[in-house]
């Protein structure tokens, strides 16, 4: 752990400059404290170092950022995948009962805008593109991603032929994947704490020729290498809960692309369906 933490403030400290007796005192409470440093304001960091605000703001000019935002943001990309669970969970216990569920929401809020304005919308429309041309479709996503490789499956059933979700349950990774073709597509889905598994399987369909997506929360993931198509999103949450509001929200658009783009054939399965749902009351009907 010691190693990691030096690593964050040897990466902070890009300008080289010999620090002042506050600045220091900044810094040895990141260094001991890294994983609540990282979401706290500039003010709660003064609070906790009795410094002043602007103290802060200057000690993050001096490592060489713009300001406290931007040095935040470095550090929370650099912690992000070496917080344990229990380190998370820790976090959380910071905020008040009472304000859980506004910080819960707000938060999934920030995520949705802060997706809106940095997703690469060229990846998108490449991802569509490629999902819409497979002969076959695995949706690949373990662990804490499962309810959404669930999700997307489960819509996109209805719009392609061939798709397999894995997500979880008896059937090896590799097993499941083991025919895939030149011709298939795989979307890998994982967030920090990343799945060992999922990156490995996303490498051996890209060693085979398939088209590979990753979905995963920013540049600094490793599905960014193991793919090549690469969606990132927000997943910003200072707890042991994962933020899944962004990455839902961006699969549900990914979904809605899709059935526009196969919309003849979406109408008639739909149709189709709608028969057999009505003849077998798979869902109510008010009207009866």
């Amino acid at each position: 752990m010691q190693e990691n933490q030096q690593d964050i403030i040897a990466r902070l400290n890009r300008s080289g400059c010999k620090l002042s007796k506050s600045h220091r005192r900044i810094a040895d409470y990141i260094n001991q404290h890294y994983d609540k440093a990282v979401y706290m304001t500039a003010g709660k960091l003064a609070e906790m170092t009795q410094v002043s605000e602007s103290t802060v703001v200057r000690f993050a000019v001096a490592m060489g950022y713009e300001g406290y935002p931007e040095m935040q943001h470095s550090m929370q990309e650099l912690v992000r995948h070496r917080l344990t669970a229990s380190q998370r969970f820790e976090m959380s216990s910071d905020v008040p009962e009472k304000n859980v569920l506004a910080t819960v929401l707000k938060a999934d809020m920030q995520n949705i805008r802060s997706t809106i304005e940095e997703i690469d919308n060229q990846a998108f429309l490449a991802a569509v593109h490629a999902i819409s041309g497979a002969k076959r479709l695995y949706i690949l996503g373990l662990r804490s991603a499962a309810p959404l490789a669930e999700f997307a499956g489960y819509y996109l059933h209805y719009i392609f032929d061939d798709v397999r979700v894995i997500a979880s349950g008896s059937t090896d990774v590799f097993e499941a994947i083991s025919r895939v073709e030149p011709e298939d597509v795989l979307v890998g889905i994982s967030f920090p704490r990343y799945s060992t598994r999922t990156i490995e399987a996303m490498t051996f369909a890209r060693s085979r020729k398939a088209q590979v997506i990753g979905i995963t929360d920013g540049p600094m993931s490793p599905l960014h290498d193991a793919a090549d198509i690469c969606l990132s999103m927000h997943t910003d949450m200072a707890s042991f809960v994962d933020s899944m509001a962004a990455p839902m929200s961006v699969i549900n658009a990914l979904i809605v692309a899709l059935g526009h783009k196969n919309r003849e054939v979406l109408a008639a399965r739909f149709k189709q369906l709608e028969e057999v749902w009505d003849a077998y009351s798979v869902y109510m009907n008010e009207g009866k």
